[in-house]
Formats: structure tokens, sequence, C-alpha cells
């Protein structure tokens, strides 16, 4: 299944990229990470990691690709024997942002996250 989600917000772009850049930033935006593991604090193609999603859940990661200055970034998480592909943008959007996430992976994960991902892409593109 493959799914399209998409927020506007004030934020200025270069902003809200450096918020998905900077993992420790990660969870002050996204309600359902608590934490990241990984041997960077910055998104570089080859990261590996784990996401600690509701403090419980760890969810190993892999950075697939990044293209700062297009301020995009495709990830691949685990969850079991499940696996997702996300892919991640921020443009200007007048004064403000635009986010958007591309997820591909097995509907019975990638439904109930996307109203998940819906929130905090909002988060993402506010002050």
């Amino acid at each position: 299944m493959r799914t399209t989600v998409a927020a506007r917000g004030t934020l200025p772009a270069d902003e809200a990229w450096e918020r998905y850049a900077d993992l420790d930033a990660w969870p002050r935006w996204a309600p359902q990470i608590t934490g990241v593991t990984a041997p960077a604090r910055r998104l570089v193609p080859g990261l590996e990691g784990v996401v600690r999603a509701a403090g419980v859940v760890h969810v190993p990661f892999t950075v697939l690709a990044v293209d700062e200055t297009a301020r995009t970034w495709t990830w691949r998480v685990r969850v079991g024997p499940v696996q997702l592909v996300l892919q991640h943008g921020v443009e200007s959007d007048g004064a403000g942002s635009r986010t958007w996430l591309v997820t591909d992976g097995p509907a019975l994960v990638v439904a109930p996250y996307t109203p998940v991902a819906f929130v905090a892409l909002h988060s993402l593109v506010r002050p």
C-alpha cells in the first residue's frame, strides 16, 4: 500500500528541514517518537539506528538517501518482518513551508500509521 500525506505551516522551509536533519529534534515534533539511537545525530545516507516509539517499541532503520539541497530524504524501517519505506520532503510555501510523506508497505501497518504521520507533519511545519 502507498499513502501520501502533506501539511502546510508557517515555519520557514529551512527550519523545518533542520527538524528532520537533526535526529535529536525528532521527539519535539513527532509525538510518537520518544528517542533515536544512532552513531550520528544528523541524517546521512547509510545511517543505521533505532527509533523508540511510545517509549516501548524499538524500530530499526536505515537512511537510504538524503538530499540536503532538495530537502528530501528516504529511509527504511522494520518492525519484526514488516518493512516500510518512507520518503520525506520539505519545500517553501510562501513565507512558510509544506512537508510531505510517501509511505510504502503492508496496508496493515501503513493504514494505521498514516493519521499518526499526519499529526507529526503538522507539528514539523509549525513554530
